[in-house]
């Protein structure tokens, strides 16, 4: 492809809008710009290297028996409703024509749709088809470039078998297809178990890569290998020891003391012996959750303890439920269901809130002044605490998934009637899993990955181009003559080329772009090394340069992309 007929519209500053690296290289590199937040164009150049993850996606997928679909984009709202999803997913569909349509977030309910009317046996099944398709997400913040936004492609697919243990292998086909798909990627990923979400399920695990940009928070264990989304993480922590003597309940005056910390510093405690009171409201009733200290209720979990949806008390309910305003809350003569997390079971000698403002009690015994309390792991965890699996420490940090493989179950089939015969003849619903990537994260994941302060830094796999030829100067006809005959072998040969013959661009300014577009290796023509029929060549990840002559040009090339990529 000749650089001066085509459309790379590349920048030199970096747009005010853009602060990830992905983001930031992927506007400057002229692969896609903006239409609207969350909603970009893919240029030639981008959309080169989305064709090659989508074909590297289908040969993995057609290896584990995978047939491609496309379905629409425009989905039916009846559909949606027959699993309840319209409102599980709330403010984040789209809705249109007097919401009698949706734009689909995901395709679950047109699989299932489909197989409800063909797969009538259990003869017809295992099956696992698959797309890579637009999808719709109103994302009320969408931010990072192509990371979160509105409008993405994705690659959705979805098993159907008659047997959990059928389940289970296609479970890990996919697993080891994601494998593939990502290392054959160049990415550096780790995979983490994880929540379902409102997709629903059971088993469940996130493929990520590690980065600032990540939307997503993980607990990792560098020694042992042990990853989980903070929705799920567990860790080791001390637990609040019982006191060998409990003492009475007593009322403290507390003005103006609100937090953890507050009153820590106003009665000289450690923050270990308080426990923080949060109402949540749950099927329309409150429930008390009693945290450690400072540690923060992690609502997934919660949500899973008490099986539904989950909100935080509003402020004006709390005087309401409690008597007390947030801050002064707490357990004694709470009336309703209380939730304690596992590091404070059966503690004694406590402080939480009287249910009076600017009151606290001391002495709290859980086990004595508490009518049957439940116990679960609550809580969040933090950097520095102990792993579960092993005596190394934990470290969060933020993360991007790249993809997210789930055990659906019967939820689907069993909501919208997608049943088959069994060898028996018993009628039963159809077990399924989904699973996804996210096409354009990956583009953006590796580029997080390989780039440095100049630009992209691709490899033979995903490179829109594999050379970059640079001719210094176009008006020379000796110059033109020699990169056209370069152009031309490497060409005829498979070679794939992006020829920088634009006749007005200073030198620096070809260097300056080749840099920031990032092929994997220059091919440089310029008259002074034409004299001694030679050119140079640059290998962008390394930085290495060196010269080669002429006639040995197209082997040297063939070899450092067999070798080098």
């Amino acid at each position: 492809m000749r650089l001066s007929k085509s459309f790379v519209p590349t920048l030199k500053e970096v747009p005010n809008d853009a602060v990830v690296a992905s983001h930031v290289y992927m506007l400057r590199a002229g692969m896609v710009r903006m239409l609207s937040a969350g909603i970009y164009s893919f240029l030639p150049l981008g959309y080169k290297v989305i064709k090659k993850i989508s074909q590297i996606i289908r040969e993995e997928m057609d290896a584990i028996g995978g047939q491609e679909f496309h379905l629409p984009g425009l989905n039916p709202r009846e559909i949606w409703e027959e699993t309840n999803r319209v409102e599980a997913f709330g403010d984040t569909m789209f809705h249109i024509k007097n919401r009698e349509y949706i734009l689909a977030p995901t395709h679950e309910e047109i699989m299932t749709f489909h197989a409800r009317n063909v797969l009538k046996s259990y003869k017809d099944l295992p099956q696992i088809w698959y797309q890579i398709q637009t999808k719709f997400r109103n994302e009320a913040r969408p931010r990072s470039g192509v990371i979160r936004g509105r409008q993405f492609l994705m690659k959705d697919s979805y098993s159907f078998d008659a047997t959990w243990e059928e389940l289970d292998k296609s479970y890990e086909l996919h697993d080891k297809a994601y494998r593939n798909i990502f290392d054959r990627c160049n990415l550096k990923y780790f995979v983490v178990g994880a929540s379902s979400g409102a997709m629903g399920g059971t088993g469940s695990e996130e493929f990520m890569v590690k980065s600032d940009a990540g939307e997503d928070t993980v607990a990792y264990c560098e020694n042992c290998g042990y990853a989980a989304n903070v929705e799920v993480a567990q860790s080791k922590i001390p637990s609040r020891k019982r006191d060998k003597n409990s003492l009475e309940l007593n009322e403290i005056s507390t003005p103006n003391v609100k937090s953890i910390d507050e009153l820590c510093l106003f009665l000289k405690i450690d923050e270990t012996e308080c426990a923080k009171s949060r109402v949540y409201i749950y099927d329309d009733k409150p429930v008390l959750i009693l945290m450690c200290g400072n540690d923060e209720v992690n609502e997934v979990k919660l949500e899973k303890v008490l099986g539904g949806k989950i909100r935080p008390a509003h402020i004006e309910e709390l005087k309401e439920i409690t008597g007390a305003d947030a801050g002064s809350i707490g357990p004694i003569g709470f009336k309703g269901r209380i939730i304690i997390d596992i590091r404070l079971k059966e503690a004694n000698n406590l402080y939480s809130g009287a249910n009076k403002n600017d009151f606290h009690i001391g002495g709290i015994d859980l086990k004595r002044d508490l009518n049957d309390p439940e116990y679960f792991d609550l809580r969040i965890v933090k950097s520095g605490e102990g792993c579960p699996n092993c005596d190394e420490n934990l470290e969060v940090f933020s993360a991007i998934e790249l993809g997210h493989i789930f055990k659906l179950g019967t939820k689907y089939s069993v909501a919208m009637g997608a049943n088959f015969l069994d060898e028996s003849g018993k009628e039963n619903p159809i077990i399924m899993g989904s699973y996804g990537i996210g096409v354009e994260r990956v583009m953006a994941c590796y580029i997080e990955q390989h780039h440095d302060e100049n630009g992209i830094i691709w490899d033979n796999t995903l490179a829109p181009f594999q050379v970059q030829l640079i001719s210094l100067n176009m008006k020379k006809p000796e110059v033109v003559e020699v990169s056209e005959k370069i152009y031309d072998d490497l060409t005829l040969n498979g070679i794939t080329v992006l020829f920088d013959d634009r006749i007005d661009a200073q030198a620096g300014f070809k260097f300056k772009d080749a840099d920031l577009l990032g092929m994997p290796f220059q091919v440089i023509v310029g008259e002074k090394k034409l004299k001694d029929k030679k050119v140079e060549v640059k290998i962008r990840k390394s930085g290495e340069r060196f010269d080669v002559d002429l006639s040995e040009l197209l082997g040297k090339m063939k070899e450092l992309i067999k070798l080098k990529c």
